[in-house]
């Protein structure tokens, strides 16, 4: 039988088949011997040992056609990033950090707007044109009002989705909306298998139906980009690309050179300031660390 390994606990990994069902397996030997360890995410062959405790042994993984380190996490299609338009106000540097790490990774990203049924008009349009830009696709929605859900829906059809924000978003109501009644409780999967309620956070994919996932991810406060070097940053910054070729120098940091394309660019309000500014940040925090190796 196939399916796809949706949470991993002290060595139990649980599976989901395509007749909704869950069990939870091993993985054979031959895997460590190997030095493959399988992740979350994973297409797997399985064999069943117990049927009525919905028990089994991983006994192959499919090949994968990707797979991220943070976090460990293999076929993810792409990434849904969600913040509130108001109550909390959106953190921007923050949200920029996410996209850059995100596109590090090669995910396309869906930037997600929850509570718009507090915001005004004004505020919408304001951050509509500070991503316009960005190669992002902006959604607004309402997790309260049940507004834009089918829309989000829409957009996470037959695919696996890693889910991020930081916390008093509405993360967790919204996930909660896409799911409907087809929330999965590891905690039920087996009573002989106690490490099954356990309730740390893990990295776990949601079945919203039978080809489509979402991995909740736990909620961040800050996000390191020092594991980048600083001439990279701009390639994720694809607002910046047009102006590029009217850099007298390449490659160009676009931060104090002279005969910017990029700062003439944003002098003229092609570019986000806020984007601008973040990408600044960003830039200069990856010098720091450059100076503290030496």
């Amino acid at each position: 039988m196939q399916g796809k390994i949706v949470k991993g606990i002290a060595g139990f990994y649980y599976v989901h088949v395509p007749d909704g069902q869950i069990y939870a397996c091993k993985a054979k030997g031959i895997f460590r011997k190997e030095k493959i360890k399988p992740l979350v995410g994973d297409d797997v062959d399985i064999e069943i040992t117990h049927a009525g405790d919905r028990e089994g042994n991983i006994m192959r993984i499919l090949p994968r056609k990707s797979e991220l380190i943070r976090p460990a996490v293999a076929n993810i299609d792409q990434a849904l990033l969600i913040f509130a338009m108001a109550k909390p106000e959106p953190n921007f540097n923050l949200l920029d950090r996410f996209l850059v790490m995100m596109r590090r990774q090669g995910l396309d990203c869906i930037l997600c707007f929850n509570k718009q049924d507090i915001a005004d008009a004004a505020k919408k349009d304001q951050i509509a044109g500070i991503y316009e830009n960005s190669g992002c696709r902006v959604m607004f929605v309402s997790a309260a009002q049940r507004e834009g859900i089918d829309t989000l829906a829409a957009a996470l059809c037959a695919k696996t989705t890693a889910v991020a924000g930081p916390s008093g978003v509405g993360k967790s109501s919204l996930v909660n909306c896409l799911q409907g009644d087809k929330r999965m409780e590891i905690g039920e999967i087996s009573e002989k298998i106690a490490r099954g309620k356990h309730t740390t956070r893990h990295t776990e994919l949601i079945a919203v139906s039978g080809d489509t996932y979402i991995m909740d991810t736990p909620g961040f406060s800050s996000l390191s980009l020092f594991d980048m070097q600083k001439e990279d940053l701009s390639n994720f910054y694809p607002e910046f690309e047009p102006y590029e070729v009217n850099c007298k120098f390449a490659p160009c940091a676009h931060i104090h050179e002279p005969v910017c394309g990029v700062r003439e660019a944003l002098a003229e309000g092609h570019i986000s300031r806020i984007r601008y500014d973040n990408y600044a940040v960003f830039y200069e925090e990856l010098k720091e660390k450059e100076k503290r190796k030496y």
